[in-house]
């Protein structure tokens, strides 16, 4: 992204009016949110928030970071969020997951060893929608002030502003309508966009990567490792012009194992060790903590010889416990053995997801606060095949908000995309409930009826349009068609439904063969009302028993976005119904 003053902004602001908008990307994380922002005049010039206010400032001015702490404190009526919430005292933190309890990596082994001390459980006093609306309303507050000293008062009243924001991709359709819900209610309007973190992150590392370096096969690996998730997911190279084009390789996995939880295992080791020190008390935690964040972690390498000066000011000295002079000090080995538990979880999403591929990975890209940590990339470097490089893309920490700006800037001018990606891999089964003939090896034991439409005995079974890992192309139609008949002598039908079903198949044993077996769910109804459609122009046909049936031939369409999937009903090429449901 390029750097630019408020002077040229002006000028680039005053070039004209005409289509232009101005697009604000909100990568909202588990630990951490970030923004970024573009007008489609200039797709080029790209702008990263870093003004954030604090607890004493409370202005644009008080903390300059690429990020901003995902938190929330309620005191007398006000609401306080990111930087102004310190770190004593009970806060709001975590409440994205909230949005989607189904997932399990909401609770993992990490978060039960090591919970924060001041953190109020999920759903304490404030539903998980209501500390999720509250925070991206304050975030798209800050967002519009900081804009307001960017850019002139006539372009900020003249020019529309849409929004993009980030979700998991493995989240379900109620926690992506959530999402959206919240959103809209923290003021980010209708025409919000919805991006999914693991493909903007994708977008904007490979962007990142010398072309020349990349062919047509290549596969990578994305390991987004942030304060709270780890998210990885694969692609392989598909086609280098007019512009790369990836393929998902396999799908996406994650597990909450990132860098807070290196946090609180030290928080627990310097309590073990020093706890009972006399002097002890959370001034003297919140001094070490901050040295283990800034400097600690971001220095270890490995070795364990290696010693690491933490400041415990007001400590009284004791030879035995390592401390003298307001200052202790911990082994290599010490640290390691913080680092252990959370790095290994991550080495073991990362080859597994190498092992998901079936295919030679070239690269592991680390984006994310956490992928930017040298012991983390060393230890992935030592636990997989040696000729598998391990990568850590420049403004890795900011990956998934760039990359969500530059998708947003591509759908709205085509022209300014550089990274496409051109199909994924279905995380579920889809399919509808369908009346099949009946074979008595395929249905035996089943339940069976007589059609006199067709003379013949059906059984119901599950017509899978999408199987899980099949390739998805997105912003691309296609359609099923689908045949419903009844009696004329029943009347005319006002309506036409469809039901939608899915399968998560967890442990991939093929997609289930009936409605009422393995784990079917429902996703949703499509209803095409016909009741403008006088009777004489709906088809009729004779059945094998000679009776008048109507016949109603229509098409289910299917379209696939980045982050969710509309389905529409269509009958003699108009579309009666629409449903915008989850992600494949």
């Amino acid at each position: 992204m390029m750097d630019h003053t408020a002077s040229d902004m002006e000028k680039m602001a005053l070039e004209g009016n005409a289509d232009r908008k101005l697009l604000i990307a909100v990568d909202f994380g588990t630990t951490f949110s970030g923004v970024a922002w573009a007008q489609t005049r200039r797709p080029d010039v790209q702008t990263i928030v870093i003004q954030w206010p604090d607890s004493t400032s409370g202005g644009l001015e008080g903390i300059s970071s690429d990020k901003v702490p995902t938190e929330l404190r309620y005191e007398n009526g006000d609401c306080r969020w990111g930087f102004q919430v310190d770190d004593f005292g009970p806060r709001h933190q975590w409440f994205k997951l909230d949005l989607d309890p189904s997932q399990s990596r909401g609770v993992s082994d990490l978060s039960r060893q090591y919970p924060d001390q001041h953190a109020l459980p999920p759903g304490y006093n404030v539903s998980g929608e209501k500390l999720c609306t509250d925070y991206l309303t304050a975030l798209r507050k800050h967002t519009e002030e900081v804009l307001k000293h960017k850019l002139p008062q006539s372009i900020l009243k003249s020019t529309p502003i849409e929004y993009i924001i980030t979700v998991p991709a493995v989240w379900s359709d109620v926690a992506q309508a959530k999402t959206r819900a919240c959103a809209e209610s923290a003021g980010m309007g209708q025409q919000l966009m919805i991006i999914s973190e693991p493909e903007a992150a994708a977008i904007y590392a490979l962007h990142a990567m010398d072309p020349h370096s990349i062919k047509i096969g290549d596969t990578f690996v994305l390991c987004d490792a942030g304060g709270g998730t780890v998210d990885l997911i694969s692609y392989t190279v598909s086609a280098l012009k007019p512009i790369l084009q990836v393929e998902e390789a396999a799908t996406g996995t994650g597990r909450l194992c990132g860098s807070t939880f290196l946090n609180r295992i030290f928080n627990k080791f310097l309590v073990d060790k020093l706890g009972l020190n006399e002097e002890w008390d959370e001034e003297v935690v919140e001094d070490a903590m901050k040295r283990f964040e800034l400097v600690t972690k971001k220095a270890f390498r490995g070795n364990p010889t290696e010693e690491f000066v933490i400041p415990v000011p007001g400590l009284a000295d004791d030879p035995a416990q390592g401390v003298r002079r307001g200052k202790f000090r911990m082994t290599g080995a010490e640290v390691s053995a913080i680092f252990s538990p959370v790095v290994q979880e991550v080495v073991t999403l990362v080859r597994g997801q190498i092992a998901a591929t079936n295919k030679t990975v070239k690269a592991v890209l680390l984006v994310g606060g956490f992928g930017q940590n040298a012991y983390l990339r060393e230890t992935i470097r030592s636990s997989i095949d040696p000729s598998i490089e391990v990568m850590q893309p420049p403004n890795g920490w900011t990956a998934v908000v760039r990359g969500a700006l530059m998708k947003g800037l591509s759908q709205l001018e085509p022209t300014t995309a550089r990274v496409k990606v051109a199909s994924r891999s279905a995380r579920k089964h889809y399919g509808t409930e369908r009346m099949a003939k009946y074979d008595a090896v395929k249905h035996a034991k089943r339940p069976n009826y007589w059609d006199a439409y067709d003379g013949e005995y059906k059984v119901n079974d599950m017509d899978w349009f999408i199987r899980k890992g099949d390739p998805v192309t997105e912003d691309k139609s296609f359609k099923r068609q689908y045949h419903k008949v009844w009696p004329v002598a029943e009347g005319h039908n006002k309506a036409v439904s469809q039901d939608l079903l899915m399968s998560q198949d967890p442990d991939s044993t093929g997609a289930p063969i009936y409605k009422d077996s393995g784990d079917v769910r429902y996703l949703a109804r499509l209803t095409a009302d016909l009741s403008c459609i006088p009777p004489n122009d709906l088809a009729q046909k004779t059945g094998k028993d000679g009776r008048q049936y109507y016949s109603v031939h229509y098409d289910i369409e299917m379209t696939y976005f980045s982050a969710h999937t509309k389905y529409a009903m269509v009958y003699k090429n108009v579309k009666y119904d629409s449903v915008t449901v989850e992600y494949v």
